[in-house]
């Protein structure tokens, strides 16, 4: 069985990361961090070929998209890097895959968890989908799972993990640290953290193997509400088309389907980031 792994990067999540300094790339920690993120990947690669994946191609999801250090990464690994992407953090990801690794992953805004935001920290305050809240984790697990690729394996705080768990039944998940406030975490030391990440993820792929963890399915059609953090932002984005304001502050936009969801979620954010001064 020829297993394909997709692995969406993101950074602040992983073992150690608590703070801009260390996410952002003018961060005097940056360089630190962006290490430790590309060993965590590499820790996901080496489980995910231990457990039999033939190919496993790598995302990098945070920020510029240009965080994974090439001559670092797993020899064995496909790299995407640089941004803009048409599919942003999903970028790559198609029905050939057999499952969806999401590495150094958090939680969504509004919640407890370090670092906590949904896609854009300065631009969104809440999303909903179908009604129910979601971040990361959830918002790209379900475009997976609608291309029929189920998530395996999220590496994160508890919070991250949780949203995973509740959404995608089977999903692998890996603890790297544990959040007590937005900027303070209890880590173990990053060489556990790697290690059980690669646990993690051979478990993941003997789990797809066995097909014990399968693609969940996504109603369609999808009803997005976006909560910006102030109204200029509705006030532009709602130039979207179908777009309809619900108050102030949020849009509602209803898609035909998980993938127009996606697009128009990113759509709105970018143009909320414009009316940033």
């Amino acid at each position: 069985m020829n297993l394909k792994i997709y692995i969406s990067a993101d950074m602040e999540g992983v073992c150690g990361v608590v703070d801009v300094e260390h996410t952002r790339r003018e961060g005097k920690e940056h360089d630190r961090a962006r290490k430790w993120m590309v060993q965590e990947v590499n820790a996901a690669v080496e489980g995910a070929l231990r457990g039999g994946a033939e190919k496993v191609v790598v995302n990098d999801s945070h920020g510029t998209m240009r965080n994974l250090l090439p001559e670092e990464l797993h020899p064995e690994a496909e790299l995407i890097i640089g941004s803009p992407k048409p599919m942003s953090m999903l970028e790559g990801l198609s029905e050939d895959f057999d499952g969806t690794f999401f590495i150094g992953y958090h939680a969504r805004s509004g919640s407890f968890g370090v670092l906590s935001h949904t896609y854009a920290g300065r631009i969104v305050a809440d999303l909903k989908l179908n009604g129910r809240p979601v971040g990361e984790p959830g918002l790209n697990g379900l475009v997976s799972n609608f291309l029929g690729v189920p998530v395996a394996l999220i590496s994160g705080d508890q919070f991250a993990v949780e949203e995973a768990k509740e959404l995608f039944p089977g999903v692998i998940g890996v603890i790297t640290k544990e959040a007590i406030g937005r900027y303070v975490a209890k880590c173990p030391s990053p060489e556990k953290a790697r290690r059980m990440i690669e646990e993690g993820a051979f478990r993941a792929v003997n789990l797809l193997k066995k097909g014990e963890i399968k693609a969940v399915s996504v109603p369609s059609p999808v009803e997005i509400q976006l909560k910006f953090l102030n109204p200029g932002m509705a006030d532009l984005a709602q130039i979207l088309p179908g777009s309809e304001r619900l108050d102030p502050l949020t849009l509602k936009y209803v898609a035909k389907d998980m993938l127009e969801a996606y697009k128009a979620v990113r759509a709105m954010i970018y143009l909320g980031y414009a009316t940033i001064k």
